[in-house]
């Protein structure tokens, strides 16, 4: 019999790419997302590459649309799936003055409630059978802070924490917990959140966001995500799986430098690259 696994947010990105990439390895997958009509498009997008991926309307972000989801989810896996990947995620740019208290929650409720909220909807059934999978997409952000991204790295670091403390806590029960932290990869999440950077509220800033609109632009310039959909089919393969999977050159390499680099160093490093600093070097910034 199959395993099943559910990847949420499946319709597009690492998402999509990661239902194919388990589908192709042997899994009953079942992929979610906001509306029909994102689920209908992630069922053809599976079927062009020869996969069966089972397409769920789901909304992670509100409580009641998960609830049915998974409900649903339920009925068709004879009560649960064996693994979940907690994928859905959404990036908000802006520097920390700047974001207004709605979009704070918002990416709060993304990116570390939803993933909270599953987890309480499948355990019941992986501790009743003494086996199952829980794997957190977070980033390399979860890691480390970076400007003009504040809320972002604060609700992957809080992913991170609560990951942490989760894989403990169930751990008695036979299931495993797993962070996968990405670095930048081509995904449709940098072009989404390009369009949404609140109103600057000084020049600093506006020069600032010029730089985050260019590299939003630049995803097709991006490594793929199916390097990180292969870290996932690995940790869900493994019979003893690491706590966390870095994946990506940068991941690695930003990981190395925040934990090695002064941090008056770290902080120049990522003001110069944001454009809120100024080298103390004429004509350049």
């Amino acid at each position: 019999m199959k395993k099943s696994v559910v990847v949420t947010g499946a319709n597009s990105g690492i998402g999509l790419t990661t239902a194919i990439v388990l589908a192709n390895a042997g899994y009953d997958v079942y992929g979610t997302a906001r509306t029909a009509e994102k689920v209908s498009d992630l069922e053809s997008s599976a079927a062009e590459k020869g996969v069966q991926v089972n397409g769920v309307v789901c909304d992670v972000s509100d409580e009641e649309s998960c609830e049915k989801g998974f409900a649903e989810i339920a009925d068709r896996t004879s009560g649960g799936p064996w693994a979940v990947v907690n994928n859905a995620g959404t990036a908000q740019f802006g520097p920390i003055e700047d974001v207004s208290d709605e979009k704070v929650r918002a990416q709060l409720e993304i990116n570390l409630v939803a993933p909270a909220r599953v987890a309480r909807l499948v355990l019941p059934h992986m501790r009743e059978h003494g086996d199952g999978r829980i794997l957190n997409v977070s980033s390399i952000a979860g890691r480390m802070s970076l400007p003009m991204m504040g809320w972002y790295c604060a609700s992957k670091h809080g992913l991170e924490a609560m990951s942490d403390a989760l894989r403990v806590e169930v751990a008695p029960f036979g299931v495993k917990v797993i962070l996968i932290e990405p670095g930048t990869f081509g995904t449709s999440i940098w072009a989404s959140s390009g369009g949404n950077l609140p109103e600057p509220s000084n020049q600093t800033y506006a020069d600032a966001y010029q730089r985050t609109t260019m590299v939003a632009s630049s995803g097709n310039l991006m490594p793929d995500p199916v390097w990180v959909a292969r870290a996932i089919r690995l940790a869900l393969a493994n019979p003893v799986p690491l706590a966390r999977y870095l994946v990506g050159v940068d991941a690695v390499s930003g990981a190395l430098a925040e934990n090695l680099a002064p941090t008056m160093l770290s902080d120049l490093v990522k003001g110069v690259a944001t454009g809120l600093t100024r080298l103390p070097i004429p004509g350049l910034r």
